[in-house]
């Protein structure tokens, strides 16, 4: 690399983190906004990660594989110093891995929208990662609104994945009937390895008390009932028909987009909607509003007001049918429609 390409890079790195630290960490991780300013002002640490491919150098992937390998999660100093005596390792690491959170919390902002499906269900994810929000109905939830809790367990008895969620609206709450379960991932994880368990809960930042626990709960879950899980690129059309075609005939298919999309570039995600389109299968999501039709209005729907919505999209076959958290703290139901389901809101 000529030098002038070199210092371009780590400048870039340098206005990554900078706005990393000032933009995403603060209020969520003082560990992190503080480790984001430290390389923002360091070249030679910027260096290093300079050295990463750029679509892998983001701050949580880069901070998550270095505490994965043992990075001390104290000041910034010490942090620089372990880096400069584990920068090829870091590098390597970090050049083989996706930010591939897998928040099994979002469960319970999905439950209701599958809750409008008739079972049973054959699920597929897309962007699975380790399956976690494959096993909805393996979790137990507490569902509280105003003071009055709705508890929902599995058949057989409480799990020791407890997910906690906040509703208004009356959203349907009923346990899925799941039959099947499959996801698709550019490198899925096996929650049967430690090494992908431990990336797991090192993706989880430093200060989101309770993640941790449920994360190892959900895939102790996951690791005694593996789901299939096939490594390929779900926006190639075949990729998607293969898996779906695995499903079993007499249920119906519900294919799941939770968080994934906004990943994905605009031209991947156009195609992965028209191709879920052709599927016989309900397609349930949850995106910000007007990433696509589920926000935009159509057929005399007026599009979604993303400022005065209160949170993401959770749409059925891009119908909007609630506010939620993305990550599943709370389900605000707001139902456009509910001809043709079994959904009241």
């Amino acid at each position: 690399m000529r030098e002038t390409d070199a210092a371009a890079t780590v400048e870039s790195v340098t206005q990554r983190y900078a706005r990393f630290a000032r933009e995403e960490a603060p209020d969520r991780s003082a560990l992190y906004e503080e480790w984001a300013r430290g390389v923002a002002a360091e070249p030679a640490v910027a260096g290093i990660l300079a050295r990463i491919p750029a679509d892998r150098r983001q701050p949580p992937l880069v901070f998550a594989v270095t505490r994965m390998l043992g990075a001390p999660e104290g000041r910034f100093e010490e942090w620089a110093d372990w880096l400069g005596a584990h920068a090829d390792e870091v590098v390597a690491e970090a050049s083989g891995r996706r930010l591939q959170t897998n928040e099994p919390q979002r469960c319970a902002a999905l439950l209701p929208a599958l809750a409008t499906v008739d079972g049973p269900i054959a699920l597929l994810e897309i962007g699975a990662s380790a399956g976690l929000c494959l096993f909805p109905d393996r979790y137990s939830y507490r569902f509280r609104d105003q003071g009055a809790v709705t508890a929902l367990d599995p058949e057989d008895g409480p799990s020791a994945v407890v997910l906690e969620c906040e509703v208004s609206g009356d959203p349907p709450l009923r346990m899925p009937d799941i039959v099947w379960r499959a996801g698709i991932d550019l490198a899925p994880l096996d929650a049967r390895a430690e090494e992908d368990r431990r990336f797991l809960t090192s993706l989880v930042w430093p200060g989101e008390s309770g993640r941790v626990v449920r994360i190892e709960a959900a895939l102790d879950v996951v690791a005694a009932d593996p789901p299939l899980l096939y490594a390929g690129d779900a926006t190639d059309p075949e990729v998607l028909r293969q898996a779906s075609a695995r499903a079993p005939h007499d249920a119906t298919l519900v294919v799941t987009t939770p968080g994934v999309l906004p990943h994905i570039p605009r031209a991947g995600r156009e195609r992965l909607i028209r191709t879920l389109r052709t599927l016989d299968a309900v397609w349930i999501t949850i995106d910000p509003p007007a990433l696509h039709e589920a926000g935009r209005g159509r057929e005399g729907r007026p599009p979604v007001d993303g400022a005065a919505w209160g949170g993401f999209v959770l749409a059925r076959d891009a119908e909007p049918l609630a506010a939620v958290d993305p990550l599943g703290a709370f389900v605000h139901w707001r139902a456009w429609r509910t001809e043709g389901t079994d959904a009241a809101g």
